[in-house]
């Protein structure tokens, strides 16, 4: 028997609805035929597809991954281009395909560019098996259900298991490839959004669901994989929120069971993943005095991994204001690089920082800094299962970076790139130590706690100025389905 044909396929962008510009093509980073295979192995759901096609016989044929940072609405001409070079690679002779996908993708033309991708694939390739892997902060939606046979969802938020659960996908895809059953699936939204904040999996009300829908796997033969999806709630779709899939190969009456079941704890439970951060001085209040041990203040607002700018000055300046001993913060600012790594190492120079193009923020600030350190901000994760390795793999490049000190207390990270904060080689790579400091700033949500729970004395979420808010009833919402909690 000749090995299958399986053809492989990446389109990954989390999509801001809500910002201002757009992601462009030059913003994505792209790779085609055998570049693909560099990532074989490495800490990437597609590494782990690809180990798991080489594990299997599967004769691999890569065609495209395209990979953009979270950020605002993405052009049409990237979809078109991403299907039109998809579909010149598309051979005549195939035996299924293999998709990483991350499910939150919007441009002006298409509100479920996923969708969209999948029922064009599925008109080229007829019945073949399309599996693959996704992102549970999607916004899935009935005709990714029509158009695909399984996509599994990472289970873990922070994703620490990106790579495990594209295997997961590869192993079911053989079972399909073995058996010749090919399953169907059904998908079910409950009418709820919650933020990023009420989405961590350690915690109510997801952990309750994904124990669920674990339960419904082992109790229903017939299940291939049941799929919680947390949502995306700074895409403004019709489809937007949380939501079910059930993957089977038994009939619609026993899936659907499922998914009302599962729906009910998710309405029931609506209120627990609904989390609004407090307000700043709040939290500033509970600095002083200032507690021993590292104090992780959380900013949701300006989540880079939710496609903020990064640039945000609202804790930033609370640090400079209350004269916050040994504190840092990464602020996304190039210019800022631009202006101050000329410069002899230990040099002095007024900077302004942050808040540039940012139009939620009150601006750029005014700072007198010392230049400590430069560097190109490549850096090699320390954690190869962080929810950073789950967006790119083993390595990650900040682009150009300095190292400014203000007041001798505040310690600033300027990127040229913005670096979601989900892995402590970020500082480290950088000289800084950061379980040596009293405060540091995440601009994050709930991905960063892999990485810093572990050096944490305590962790405070604050509500500034920003773009991700977890008080989702403050944004202008237009093409959600309605009723929906919390937006009514």
């Amino acid at each position: 028997m000749s090995a299958p044909k399986v053809l492989f396929a990446g389109l990954f962008h989390e999509t801001h609805t809500f910002l201002d510009g757009a992601t462009q093509f030059a913003d994505f980073e792209i790779r085609r035929d055998n570049e693909l295979l560099r990532c074989a192995g490495d800490s990437s759901p597609l590494g782990g597809a690809l180990e798991s096609a080489t594990k299997f016989g599967w004769e691999i044929i890569p065609t495209l991954d395209y990979r953009a940072a979270p950020g605002a609405i993405v052009a049409d001409e990237v979809v078109e281009t991403f299907w039109q070079e998809l579909a010149d690679r598309i051979p005549t002779q195939l035996d299924a395909v293999y998709l990483v996908l991350h499910g939150a993708m919007v441009s002006p033309s298409f509100p479920d560019v996923e969708g969209e991708i999948l029922a064009r694939l599925r008109e080229r390739v007829g019945q073949l098996p399309i599996f693959g892997v996704f992102d549970p902060h999607a916004n899935f939606t009935q005709r990714m259900a029509e158009h695909a046979n399984v996509l599994i969802a990472f289970r873990e938020n922070p994703h620490t298991d990106g790579r495990a659960a594209a295997q997961i996908a590869a192993n079911l895809l053989q079972r399909c490839l073995t058996t010749g059953q090919l399953p169907r699936t059904y998908w079910q939204h409950p009418a709820v959004m919650w933020p990023p904040t009420g989405t961590g999996t350690a915690a109510e009300p997801m952990r309750s669901l994904e124990a669920l829908a674990r339960e419904f796997e082992k109790t229903h033969p017939n299940f291939w994989a049941v799929n919680v999806i947390a949502g995306f709630s700074f895409a403004d779709t019709p489809e937007s929120g949380v939501s079910f899939t059930v993957s089977t190969t038994g009939g619609e009456e026993e899936a659907r069971e499922a998914l009302e079941q599962i729906c009910s704890m998710a309405l029931e439970n609506a209120d627990a993943g609904n989390l609004v951060d407090p307000p700043l001085s709040e939290i500033m209040a509970k600095l002083k005095p200032l507690p021993a041990g590292l104090t992780v203040l959380v900013e949701p607002s300006d989540n880079i991994g939710g496609g903020a700018p990064g640039n945000g000055t609202g804790l930033l300046r609370a640090l400079v204001e209350h004269a916050i001993p040994d504190a840092a913060v990464a602020i996304d600012d190039p210019e800022a690089v631009m202006q101050i790594a000329s410069l002899p190492i230990g040099s002095r120079a007024s900077l302004e920082i942050g808040g540039k193009g940012n139009r939620l923020d009150a601006g750029p600030l005014l700072l007198e800094v010392e230049l400590l350190r430069v560097s190109d901000g490549k850096f090699e994760l320390e954690d190869k299962q962080s929810h950073l390795a789950a967006m790119a793999g083993d390595r990650f490049d900040m682009g150009p970076c300095a190292v400014v000190r203000h007041a001798g207390r505040l310690t600033i990270l300027l990127t040229s790139r913005k670096t979601p904060p989900f892995d402590l080689g970020q500082w480290r790579s950088q000289g800084v130590d950061p379980e040596k400091l009293s405060v540091i700033v995440v601009k994050a949500a709930v991905a960063h706690r892999r990485a810093y729970d572990r050096i944490a004395a305590r962790m405070y979420w604050v509500d500034t100025p920003g773009p991700c808010t977890s008080d989702l009833r403050s944004l202008p919402y237009r093409n959600v389905r309605r009723p929906i909690f919390p937006l009514g």
